[in-house]
């Protein structure tokens, strides 16, 4: 795989890329990472850069360890810290003459619909004025309840509003392995992945681990996310000088999409990291659901979650597997009350007219 046919790549950028064990900011690497946007940019692409850092940069002005830090402290950390970490990209990015933006993002500015396509609207006018945004997770605002909880989902949201061909996940290691390489010698780079539930059956990752701070876990949730949205992914090693153009000299792994692009309230609906609940439905209703049906009420067993109408759900099969992402059109108090009816005794349960599906099949996509 080549990064030479993306016409929009997203990178993202870990802490430890730009502060090092010892909180020195690693200019020479910084430097180097900039004269490799350039060359992107020199080739007619368009480039988003999700930078973390704001907190660790904050930590080392004020002196203060991060670890142990609780959350309205860390907001003020990052207050301080997202300055001296855009000051620091424009002094880099300056030499290059390239014209650097700030975009700070929350968890609810991509899953609500109205905010999302107006963060896309942003990135689109940043595109024509020749600026690159630098994109981060807001966290002088957001909460332990609705934050991304790393940066690597935040980046395949990014990806996904606006459209890119390929999301770049720069980390520590050259990529997949088939076990931990750190504890095993027979462990494998695993290079090439276009089914995830088929490629990694037998890769069991789980929970946070040395691969960074989210975990290798959720840097697959990222895939997920990507390929069902048409986009690729690759996780190489960032701790390279030039890291994008050491990418196709050196080992990584690529998780390649082999869908169409869906189209844009559909990719929106599959990349939610938040989903409010989840309905169990019976294998008839999954069955319908197959051959391009709505769900109905009278195929849902049981609901799990407290939610409104609108909101992001789950479906699950009998086997409590999930099978698809939708918009409910009813909210979970609703449901409750009329699950396993007919469509044509909901409007006397409820003693109001109402929809009669309960996830329409154009508010939905299956897994």
């Amino acid at each position: 795989m080549s990064l030479k046919n993306s016409k929009i790549i997203v990178v993202k950028i870990g802490s430890s890329l730009i502060v090092d064990n010892n909180k020195k900011i690693r200019k020479k690497w910084l430097l180097s990472f900039a004269k490799d946007i350039k060359n992107l940019k020199s080739n007619n692409q368009q480039v988003v850069i999700v930078s973390s850092g704001a907190i660790a940069l904050g930590c080392k002005k004020m002196n203060y360890s991060k670890s142990g830090l609780k959350l309205d402290k860390s907001q003020a950390i990052a207050s301080i810290g997202q300055i001296e970490l855009m000051n620091l990209f424009s002094e880099t990015f300056s030499k290059y003459k390239l014209n650097i933006s700030q975009i700070l993002l929350t968890l609810e500015d991509t899953e609500e619909r109205r905010r999302s396509i107006n963060a896309k609207r942003t990135f689109e006018n940043l595109f024509q004025l020749n600026y690159i945004p630098i994109v981060n997770e807001n966290d002088t605002i957001a909460t332990s309840e609705i934050k991304f909880g790393d940066n690597d989902r935040l980046a395949s949201r990014v990806a996904q509003i606006t459209n890119a061909d390929t999301l770049v996940l720069l980390s520590d290691v050259d990529g997949l392995y088939t076990k931990n390489p750190k504890n095993f010698k027979d462990a494998k780079l695993i290079r090439n992945i276009s089914n995830i539930k088929k490629d990694l059956k037998n890769v069991v990752i789980r929970g946070r681990t040395e691969f960074g701070s989210g975990g290798m876990d959720t840097k697959i949730e990222a895939a997920r996310i990507c390929n069902l949205a048409g986009c690729n992914m690759v996780i190489a090693n960032g701790l390279y000088l030039n890291p994008i153009n050491q990418i196709e000299k050196k080992n990584s792994t690529w998780f390649i999409s082999e869908v169409p692009k869906l189209d844009a309230r559909k990719k929106w609906i599959i990349s939610s990291v938040s989903p409010k609940g989840e309905l169990i439905i019976d294998d008839g209703a999954k069955k319908a659901l197959i051959n391009g049906k709505s769900l109905l009420a009278a195929g849902i067993k049981k609901v799990n979650g407290d939610f409104k109408k609108g909101d992001h759900i789950k479906i699950l099969d009998n086997k409590r597997k999930e099978f698809a992402r939708g918009l409910s059109s009813f909210s979970s108090n609703e449901i409750n009350k009329i699950l396993g009816c007919h469509s044509n005794e909901i409007n006397k349960i409820l003693g109001y007219v109402s929809k009669s599906e309960v996830v329409h099949k154009d508010d939905m996509v299956k897994i």
